[in-house]
C-alpha cells in the first residue's frame, strides 16, 4: 500500500508540473501610407484610401480567426504615417485603427522604427517556447526592402525600411518548422524573399511584379505577367 501511495504521489506531481505548449504566434504587420498631397497628381497615385493596409490587414485577421478562434495574432502598425495622414484626413486614426484590435482580439502593438519590429519579431515573446507561425505585410515594399514610410515624410521616398540586407539580424530559429511568411507588397520575390531565405531558413512567398490592394479582398497582382512565388 505504501508503494501504491508512493508511486501515485509521483504520478500526480509529475502531471501537474506538465504545462501545455503555448500555441505559436501569427504576426501581421501594416505598413504606413503615403501623403495625398504629393500622391494626388501622379498617374496612377498611392493610397487615396487610407485604410490600404489596415483593411487588408482586417480581412487577412479575421480569415485567421474565423479558422483558428484561438489563434494568437499579433498586429504590428507603423503608426507615424498614420499621425500623418490624419491632417489630410482630419479625423483621429488611431481609434480606427485600435478598433480592429477590439473586434478580433488581437495584440496591438505600434512601432515607429524598424529596430522595434525586429525587437519585436527577435523577442516580443518568448522565441524558445513560441515560435513565429505566420508573418505577413502589408505595405508598400521594392525588391529590397519593405518601406513603411514610402511618401508620407518624403515625396516618393522612405526613410524607414526593412532592407534585405537586416535580415540577418533576426535571430535564429524564431519561425516554427512549417511557417507561413508572405509579403503582399511589390516586387518582393524579384530579391528579397531569397535573402529572406538565407537568412532564416525559412521561404517568403512574395509578388514578380506590382500589387494591387482593394477595399474587400486581399491584394492581388497588378498585371497578367505578375506571379506569386517564394
Amino acid at each position: 500500500m505504501r508503494a501504491l501511495l508512493f508511486g501515485l504521489v509521483i504520478f500526480f506531481s509529475a502531471l501537474s508540473s506538465l504545462k501545455a505548449e503555448p500555441p505559436p504566434e501569427v504576426i501581421i504587420i501594416s505598413g504606413g501610407v503615403s501623403l495625398y498631397q504629393w500622391e494626388q497628381y501622379k498617374t496612377p497615385p498611392h493610397d487615396r484610401w487610407w485604410m490600404n493596409f489596415v483593411r487588408a490587414a482586417r480581412i487577412r485577421i479575421q480569415q485567421i480567426r474565423e479558422k483558428n478562434p484561438e489563434a494568437q495574432i499579433t498586429w504590428l502598425v507603423y503608426r507615424p504615417a498614420y499621425l500623418r495622414r490624419a491632417g489630410e484626413e482630419k479625423k483621429d486614426l488611431v481609434p480606427i485603427i485600435d478598433s480592429v484590435r477590439d473586434a478580433y482580439k488581437v495584440k496591438r502593438v505600434y512601432f515607429s522604427k524598424t529596430s522595434e519590429l525586429l525587437a519585436y519579431l527577435n523577442a516580443g515573446r518568448d522565441r524558445e517556447k513560441v515560435k513565429i507561425a505566420d508573418l505577413e505585410y502589408f505595405g508598400h515594399s521594392n525588391k529590397a526592402c519593405w518601406m513603411f514610410d514610402y511618401s508620407n515624410y518624403i515625396d516618393s521616398c522612405s526613410k524607414v525600411w526593412l532592407h534585405e540586407n537586416d535580415l540577418v539580424k533576426l535571430r535564429p530559429g524564431i519561425f516554427s518548422k512549417d511557417a507561413y511568411v508572405r509579403s503582399w507588397g511589390c516586387h518582393t520575390a524579384e530579391s528579397m524573399s531569397g535573402h529572406f531565405l538565407r537568412a532564416t531558413g525559412v521561404p517568403m512567398w512574395g509578388a514578380v511584379g506590382k500589387t494591387q490592394y482593394r477595399t474587400e479582398e486581399l491584394p492581388a497582382l497588378a498585371t497578367r505577367s505578375g506571379r506569386w512565388q517564394k
